[in-house]
């Protein structure tokens, strides 16, 4: 028996990078998995890969008639959701202040912030019907602290409101037997990671006192770690996956 065998998945952002490395350690632990994300062909590819267990459909996370659609063909497939992985996001523009656009502010929150908190509203009902489930909110080290980290305001804004949002719906729905968390990696060797730095994202390491940049694996052993039932009494907590970056 797996980790994860019987639950029943949502991960979001599942095309690549850490949501495509989530995707494939749920389905390793045992889990069914709905893997999503706008990225079509590349998302469909790896739910071919994953076999029966995955299914892939195309998913905009700020579009809540999206939502909708993702949970009708989670249930229909596989049943109720007991866990939702809300890992899609963006950086955007790398810029200061008195250059960011409202336009690109509104973007990055609709994915970021948005996008978190419509998976949540669509998927608690369905949570609540299986009589509990997990919810892992994909946030950064930019939403711990004011930080190099952060490429711009909205991007800092929208992971901040990632851990709020997290912790009050801990909150709010303990009592359904619903546990939230947050997790803020730092820097991870994904497909964005590495466009923002260099082709090895080796200049970023120096900033770690772990000396290197992590793998997408790494975060998603934390990901399953709070998405199984031996992560049963953690809720509304922050877990950090930074190699001690902020730890100075």
């Amino acid at each position: 028996m797996g980790r994860l065998a019987g639950k029943v998945a949502v991960i979001t952002g599942a095309a690549q990078g850490m949501g495509e490395a989530h995707a494939r350690a749920f389905v390793r632990e045992g889990a069914r998995v709905v893997l999503t994300d706008l990225n079509v062909t590349r998302g469909a590819e790896i739910a071919r890969e994953l076999g029966d267990a995955a299914i892939f459909v195309e998913h905009d996370v700020a579009d809540a008639a999206d939502w909708r659609n993702v949970v009708s063909e989670a249930e229909a497939r596989f049943g109720r959701i007991t866990v939702l992985v809300n890992n899609a996001g963006i950086i955007g523009p790398v810029k200061g202040l008195l250059d960011f656009t409202e336009a690109e502010f509104l973007q990055v929150c609709a994915v970021n912030q948005l996008g978190v908190y419509l998976g949540m509203q669509a998927v608690v009902p369905s949570m609540i019907a299986a009589g509990g489930g997990s919810i892992v909110n994909i946030s950064s080290i930019a939403g711990m602290l004011g930080t190099a980290a952060s490429a711009n305001a909205a991007y800092c804004a929208s992971k901040w409101a990632v851990r709020g949002m997290s912790k009050l719906m801990a909150v709010w729905h303990g009592k359904d037997r619903i546990r939230v968390n947050s997790v803020h990696p730092g820097y991870i060797l994904t497909p964005m990671m590495v466009a923002a730095t260099d082709e090895s994202g080796g200049g970023a390491a120096d900033a770690i006192p772990l000396g290197r940049m992590a793998q997408p694996e790494e975060v998603s052993n934390v990901v399953v770690f709070l998405a199984s039932d031996e992560a049963s009494f953690v809720s509304g907590a922050e877990h950090v996956v930074d190699g001690g970056m902020i730890a100075g």
